[in-house]
């Protein structure tokens, strides 16, 4: 009864025997030899007229690239067309419009979010400005320099030359703060 139900659900693969029965049944014997003859009569139609639709399309790809010439349209002119077209499709497209509305926006959120922090820290200085730790910095800045000038702006007999100028306004400020001792010492070593 197995025998029975498998039918068309045979799994066996196909014999050498079934392979050369496909092989030897002959599709050309279905169609009469009248109809035979029609169909090659057609099909060399067919062929005669796809040449001479060639010609023809050749003839008239050469006439229209002769056209253009005579125009000066170049292949170069026709890329930039092209490519100028393309482009205006592209900026017209959705797509670009809500591309570019979105940067818009994330451009004007970058810049009032940098607006902000700009004058957070510009408040934050204007804080440290008015702090007592820069009040005192900036006191002794304007001693170093007024000092500066003092000796710069002498008379030529004072004796300075104007490294000794400044290396004596570097020992007066480094008598007020350690870190400026730092620095004049290294600054003199490298003298």
């Amino acid at each position: 009864m197995e025998n029975t139900q498998q039918g068309l659900l045979e799994t066996q693969p196909l014999r050498e025997v079934d392979e050369d029965m496909v092989a030897e049944v002959d599709l050309t014997n279905s169609i009469s030899e009248e109809e035979r003859e029609e169909i090659e009569t057609e099909l060399i139609k067919l062929e005669e007229e796809i040449s001479t639709l060639k010609q023809v399309l050749a003839a008239k790809e050469k006439h229209h690239a002769d056209l253009k010439m005579k125009l000066g349209i170049t292949p170069l002119n026709e890329l930039k067309q092209n490519f100028s077209k393309s482009w205006h499709e592209m900026q017209t497209s959705t797509a670009y419009k809500k591309t570019q509305e979105t940067l818009s926006t994330a451009g004007q959120k970058a810049t009032a979010a940098l607006n902000n922090v700009g004058t957070a820290i510009s408040r934050k200085f204007g804080d440290m400005r008015n702090s007592p730790s820069f009040k005192s910095f900036e006191e002794k800045v304007e001693t170093t320099v007024s000092t500066l000038k003092s000796k710069v702006g002498g008379s030529s007999n004072s004796g300075g030359s104007f490294e000794e100028v400044l290396s004596s306004a570097a020992h007066a400020s480094a008598k007020d703060s350690p870190a400026a001792a730092r620095l004049t010492e290294s600054s003199e070593r490298s003298c």
